[in-house]
């Protein structure tokens, strides 16, 4: 995987915050997903993103506080929540 990162496991954490936090608004999930949930889905979602960042531009992305790895890291934690309201669905 071609993802470099200059973050630290704290910053990890708080980005993942922030980034699943957005990404659970976005896809309506914001009321049923707590911190934890958010942390969780905003670092897999940042994984997947700069995956899928590298795929299409044939260069890694630099994950670090700018908007860009945000960007990318709030789409990919979108595409993660789509992925499991499709198999396990939309709970009231």
């Amino acid at each position: 995987m071609d993802i470099i990162s200059n973050l630290s496991w704290i910053s990890w954490i708080i980005f993942g915050a922030l980034a699943g936090w957005v990404a659970s608004i976005i896809t309506g999930r914001n009321s049923r997903q707590g911190c934890i949930g958010n942390i969780i889905v905003g670092i897999i979602g940042a994984f997947l993103g700069g995956w899928g960042y590298s795929l299409f531009t044939g260069h890694p992305l630099v994950v670090g506080w700018n908007w860009t790895a945000f960007i990318v890291a709030v789409l990919g934690a979108v595409v993660l929540l789509a992925l499991l309201n499709l198999v396990f669905g939309r709970r009231a």
